[in-house]
């Protein structure tokens, strides 16, 4: 097994096979925030068909996030057991179907059922991710790729509104999400080719055939009972019942805020919208990219990780002055700073997570984080629905404002030093 592993190692430095399925994971991660912000868009359009109130609106928001919710743990489980090859390929072809029965919705509640099973779908997409960059590049370039990786969300997000505004107009809203969801098929028919068994061998965790793979479980046992109890997966748990909730609010309802509250017309909004995902984007490589080269220059992983997410919870503190600028352009600003401080958080936030658990439980600790996100989110959603009825947008800023930074002091206590475990006792 030992000389496996050298050789794998060897063989991923010259051939190009990791880094395109580093590519796939992209263009996937980007195929999954299209097809959620999509609605984030048309949503306008759609409100002139169907009656649909704020409160309605987060009652449908609120289906995806039950669904990502559930099946965020249930995924990371089910791709843990079963390898990403087939979990991806699964997750994919769920929320394409959901997308596409998104066109012929007619009422609040199909629309929160359709979301609901887009949910499903899109659960298992990020643990999947992560651990097939784990499965595929080695430690010293992990960061990076897995910046790589999650930033293409980024830019599915970029590309949601231009398509959206480009489409509504010409082919109406109910053509934009069959138009997104036959996107999915070519990276499916891709994703197959390159997991093939001769590609395969380049793995830098090797790809166990049905035997070796019954006895490597059979010795590595874990239950959730034990995830539980570690004192490490509670931390991340907390920190992201603290970030996830912010960052869903700021996809679902920034649209319905500028064109609401600051009055801007639907096409100035689609011109605007995606500069924050784009520069989020940039920051999820960059985010990977500083942490690795600080691990190379350090030998350091706390460091490598830690200091980059320290920069980047002050940063988000960026939105507290949202609610005193009148410019249009200054919240976008404003907004793409907190984006680009959450880019940067995020990847290595989820490289700490492989860093300390290893390739065989991080699907499901990374599903289980987030799980517990989405279900504080689903809570949250709600009662920004309340707030912005009966008050207005001011107080969600100042919260937005400051989660990040009581995570990272949460990080800090708790977590001293970020070291490799691969171990739940």
């Amino acid at each position: 097994m030992l000389s496996r592993k050298t050789n794998n190692s060897k063989l991923s430095k010259v051939s190009p096979i990791p880094w395109i399925v580093v590519g796939l994971l992209f263009i996937l991660t980007a195929l999954s925030f299209l097809d959620r912000q999509v609605l984030s868009i048309s949503i306008l359009e759609i409100k002139k068909d169907i009656h649909i109130s704020d409160s309605d609106y987060s009652w449908i928001t609120g289906g995806f996030i039950v669904g990502y919710a559930l099946m965020f743990t249930l995924g990371g489980v089910f791709i843990d057991r079963f390898g990403t090859k087939l979990g991806l390929a699964l997750s994919l072809a769920i929320w394409t179907v959901a997308s596409g029965l998104h066109s012929i919705a007619g009422s609040v509640t199909e629309f929160a059922i359709f979301r609901f099973i887009l949910g499903v779908g899109e659960g298992a997409c990020f643990p999947g991710v992560i651990k097939a960059v784990i499965e595929w590049i080695p430690e010293k370039k992990r960061s990076l790729a897995t910046g790589i990786a999650i930033g293409g969300s980024a830019i599915g997000a970029v590309v949601a509104p231009l398509l959206a505004i480009s489409l509504l107009d010409t082919v109406g809203w109910r053509m934009v999400f069959l138009a997104t969801a036959a996107l999915g098929v070519p990276w499916l028919v891709f994703w197959i080719y390159f997991n093939n068994k001769k590609h395969s061998e380049l793995k830098v965790i090797p790809n166990f055939n049905i035997k070796q793979k019954i006895a490597y479980s059979a010795s590595h046992k874990y239950s959730f009972s034990t995830i539980l109890k570690h004192k490490t997966v509670w931390v991340f748990i907390s920190m992201r019942i603290l970030f996830d909730p912010i960052f869903y609010f700021l996809m679902f309802w920034i649209p319905k805020y500028m064109s609401e509250s600051r009055g801007l017309s639907t096409d100035l909004i689609g011109k605007l919208f995606w500069i924050p995902f784009l520069v989020l984007g940039l920051s999820n490589i960059l985010g990977g990219y500083i942490s690795d080269k600080i691990y190379s220059k350090t030998g350091s992983l706390n460091k490598a990780r830690k200091w980059v997410m320290s920069v980047a919870a002050a940063l988000t503190l960026s939105v507290l002055l949202i609610q005193f600028v009148g410019s249009a352009y200054v919240f976008i600003a404003l907004v793409s700073v907190f984006f680009f401080a959450h880019g940067l958080w995020i990847t290595n936030y989820s490289t700490a997570v492989g860093d300390v658990f290893g390739s065989k439980t991080t699907s499901t600790i990374i599903g289980l984080t987030g799980t517990f996100g989405a279900i504080a989110a689903f809570g949250v959603n709600h009662l920004v629905g309340y707030v912005v009825t009966n008050y207005s947008y001011e107080p969600l800023w100042i919260w937005a404002g400051l989660m990040y930074p009581i995570a990272m002091v949460i990080f800090l206590v708790f977590l001293p030093k970020i070291k490799r475990s691969g171990s739940l006792s």
